[in-house]
């Protein structure tokens, strides 16, 4: 995970961690067209989030990662 993306994706992640949200609301707040910022698309590959039955939520791993913010 890059050093300057890790706040943004620790952000998802806390968003997701909150409530599971619709796969739609979460692409269209953080789904960005600058290849600079793969935000979302760090995150899954990640682990960190997961997308189950058209929600998303903060897998374990990325849950672990929460504390340490």
């Amino acid at each position: 995970m890059s050093e300057t993306l890790k706040p943004l994706i620790l952000d998802l992640v806390a968003f997701v961690a909150e409530q599971p949200r619709p796969y739609a609301e979460v692409l269209d707040a953080w789904r960005t067209s600058c290849p600079r910022l793969t935000v979302w698309e760090d995150a899954v590959e990640a682990g960190l989030v997961a997308c189950r039955d058209g929600m998303v939520e903060a897998t374990a791993k990325g849950r672990g990662l929460l504390p340490k913010r």
